[in-house]
């Protein structure tokens, strides 16, 4: 088994991970740094998916504390408020961090200043962007920069696949599979930054990269790390119908409402009229997604049980002008966005949940940073557009500074336990020594069905327990996985890996919204239709605790920047409110 050296370890090649990178080779360049990306650095990931842009003040007419009000607003008030304010604050900085040391370029207005547009949730148009393919120039760019750095090894296709800790459960290490050779890798490390994404890919209309399951959130629970606000899954409104294609689920970008797209159901009807007079379609995302869904769920759907966005009304060569990357998309699924509605549905994006971290995403495990989509807190129970590719940007660049410094204070290396690595290996491998047994592709449609069916947009009781157990059974079949063939590129395998961590997360996201009995944000219970601040003004905190039961806490929002009292329309008061 290969034995590898670095100070740091980067999982995940996205904006968070690249940005730590970056930084935390500025910080010293004498570090050695590792960058793995389960696919293509570069190539891979979310960031590079991203197409609206980024929420960032620039503006003298705009301030911090407008963007910091819509962040909460936008999340339900049980955002970490030292966190939200950190973004809002150091946003500016890295713009122009991007444009002056990355070289990115964005789109400028006539006097040469940068452009911004307007989207959904924010009181001032304060969204940055290249056309609509935002995330390609950013990851570009800053994939570029990474290769001149020469302390800084990428790694193409090595997945993770668990973090080693001493026995003061500080971090050690990482056990890693190159999907190149099949073999394992141990990585010795001081430090090591999560930065893999989400797990949305659970659900069965998912707007993610393929390659993303949850790997590093699944790691940082088994390692013994504490997440919040779990139950807080975003559903992107606007994700593209193409029935039996693996573009199901593609966004368009919020930028189509932004700039006065319609929503409209298969009467006709521009259905937001109910559920949102005042804001219509440029409301948040988690009212939009569901009143689509209802819309949907009351027989008001198209044939493909979705609705329709038309901005054919905006003219032919605007739209072409504003918005050719989303052209191009729908012209693939055969569709004309600049002349014809065309079919949409609510598709689950993003997590708000995620690990426990501090403003300098420190973990409580020594030695553990996590960034981005991993690390929950800034956002709340919903999660602004735009403000995604910032969490990622600005949070990774704390995590490789905060990692720098840490490694910086360490003579050696903490001690990887044979036995610990070994353990790991069988449990992984134990699928190729299956005669028989179950194939992870049906259980995965099954996940994904059941979180669809049952802890989806619109949520119940006796649907989340029957969702809870059932989860448990997924995961008694996920142990019964059956391979065949080598370990090379073996795509069940890696498939079995994949289901292995998203039930893993999906557990955590079905327990948390059993237990929170109100409604938040992107969290709608049925049952229990509106915000109660007087019982759940709090996020709740899950571990794995030292039995296969997880531990459970819930603690109060710290109001510290901002008084919600001071702040209207967070909460949900009705469906149609």
């Amino acid at each position: 088994m290969e034995r590898v050296q670095a100070d740091i370890l980067i999982l995940g090649s996205g904006g968070a991970g690249l940005f730590a990178a970056h930084h935390a080779t500025d910080k010293d360049p004498a570090l050695k740094i590792i960058v793995s990306a389960k696919g293509m650095i570069g190539k891979s990931g979310c960031t590079r998916m991203v197409q609206g842009g980024y929420n960032v003040v620039l503006h003298p007419d705009d301030s911090v504390e407008k963007h910091f009000k819509d962040t909460i607003k936008g999340g339900g008030g049980i955002n970490n408020q030292e966190m939200s304010w950190v973004l809002v604050n150091d946003a500016p900085r890295r713009i122009r961090e991007l444009e002056t040391k990355m070289g990115v370029f964005f789109d400028r207005n006539e006097d040469g200043t940068v452009h911004q547009k307007p989207f959904a949730g924010q009181s001032f148009d304060r969204t940055v962007h290249k056309g609509d393919l935002t995330g390609i120039e950013i990851i570009s760019r800053m994939r570029d920069q990474l290769y001149k750095k020469q302390n800084v090894l990428a790694w193409d296709e090595v997945r993770a696949i668990e973090l080693l800790v001493d026995e003061n459960n500080s971090v050690a290490g990482c056990l890693m599979l190159n999907m190149n050779t099949g073999e394992f890798v141990v990585v010795h490390c001081k430090a090591v930054i999560v930065a893999t994404g989400g797990a949305a890919t659970m659900y069965k209309i998912a707007t993610p990269s393929l390659e993303k399951a949850g790997d590093g959130m699944a790691m940082c629970y088994r390692a013994g790390t504490e997440f919040l606000d779990m139950e807080m899954m975003q559903f992107h409104p606007t994700g593209l119908l193409a029935e039996n294609s693996r573009l199901n689920g593609g966004v368009l970008e919020e930028g189509l409402r932004g700039a006065g797209g319609y929503l409209t159901n298969a009467l006709g009807e521009r259905f937001m009229e109910k559920y949102d007079p005042e804001r219509m379609e440029r409301s948040t995302r988690d009212r939009v997604s569901r009143a689509a869904y209802m819309e949907i769920m009351e027989g008001r759907g198209t044939s493909l049980d979705g609705v329709y966005i038309d901005v054919s009304h905006l003219g032919r060569e605007n739209v072409l002008k504003m918005f050719p990357g989303m052209v191009e998309r729908c012209h693939d699924v055969g569709k004309d966005l600049s002349t014809e509605a065309v079919e949409i549905s609510p598709a689950a994006h993003f997590q708000m949940g995620g690990v426990k971290v501090t403003e300098n995403c420190e973990t409580d495990i020594p030695g553990l940073f996590v960034a981005g989509e991993d690390a929950g807190g800034v956002h709340g129970a919903n999660r602004l557009g735009g403000n995604g590719v910032c969490d990622s940007t600005v949070f990774g660049a704390r995590a490789g500074d905060a990692a720098a410094i840490f490694v910086s204070n360490l003579s050696g290396y903490k001690e990887i336990s044979e036995t610990q690595v070994q353990s790991v290996v069988e449990e992984v491998t134990a699928p190729f020594r299956r005669e028989k047994g179950e194939n992870p592709f049906y259980i995965r449609n099954d996940l994904k069905n059941l979180m669809w069916e049952k802890v989806g947009l619109v949520r119940n009781q006796q649907a989340l327990e029957e969702a809870v157990d059932q989860l448990i059974t997924l995961e008694k079949r996920v142990n019964q996985v059956s391979v065949r063939g080598g370990k090379k590129y073996n795509l069940t395998w890696q498939e079995q890996l994949n289901v292995r961590n998203l039930v893993t997360v999906a557990k955590m996201v079905a327990s948390s919204a059993l237990m929170r009995t109100e409604s938040r944000g992107s969290h709608y219970r049925e049952d229990y239709p509106e915000s109660n601040d007087k019982d759940w003004l709090k996020n709740i905190y899950i571990s794995k605790g030292n039995s296969s039961v997880p531990n459970y806490r819930t603690e109060h929002v710290n109001q510290s920047h901002i008084d919600l009292n001071e702040i209207d329309g967070y909460k949900i008061v009705s469906l149609s409110s």
